[in-house]
Order: structure tokens, then C-alpha cells, then sequence
């Protein structure tokens, strides 16, 4: 299992992002697989990846939130919660993400 999180330096999530990606791997009996992080610089490197703003997560090379909102952008991504819109996903909502692809 690949994990990462391609995100951009002008948006501010993707720390805190680690930290809960890593609680949800804890929790979903994976403690052991590392976060990789990927900064995206240009709207070139963007297109190389399934990106749709920062951070976007990705298992073996998917996007754990697969919408139609792939972009080369280099911008802040917005999340639907059970809280509402917020910059990131719930630790839960990863949780559940990660454990779908798992089946």
C-alpha cells in the first residue's frame, strides 16, 4: 500500500492533513505504512498526478475522494464533511475511505 499527499506550499492543511491520515492508518490497522508527501510547484507537475487541489490523498495512485475535479490549478482543495465544507477530511471520513479500497 502507497500513500501519499500531493499538496502545494500555499495552503496551509496539508500538515495537519499528515496528522490525521496517520491517526486514520492507526486506526484502520495499518500503523505501519508511511505518509509520502509530494509538493506539487507547477501546473506541469499537477497534471502527472490525480491532483484536485491540496491536499489531495492517494492510495497506490488513486485519490481517496475521487471527484471531477481533477485540475492543474495549484490551489487549496475544499472537502464535504458531516460538519460541512472544510479544507480537509475528517479523521473518520479517511478512515472509511482507506478501508473501502481495502476490501
Amino acid at each position: 500500500m502507497r500513500i501519499e499527499i500531493l499538496h502545494i506550499d500555499e495552503c496551509p492543511n496539508w500538515v495537519e492533513a499528515g496528522h490525521r491520515l496517520q491517526a486514520a492508518l492507526d486506526n484502520t490497522g495499518n500503523p505501519d505504512i508511511a505518509v509520502a508527501y509530494r509538493l506539487l510547484r507547477t501546473s506541469e507537475d499537477a497534471a502527472k498526478v490525480p491532483f484536485a487541489g491540496s491536499p489531495t490523498f492517494t492510495l497506490n495512485g488513486e485519490d481517496l475522494f475521487a471527484t471531477d475535479g481533477r485540475t492543474t490549478d495549484l490551489a487549496c482543495r475544499i472537502y464535504f464533511t458531516p460538519s460541512g465544507l472544510a479544507g480537509l477530511p475528517t479523521t473518520e471520513q479517511l478512515m472509511k475511505a482507506i478501508a473501502s479500497r481495502e476490501d
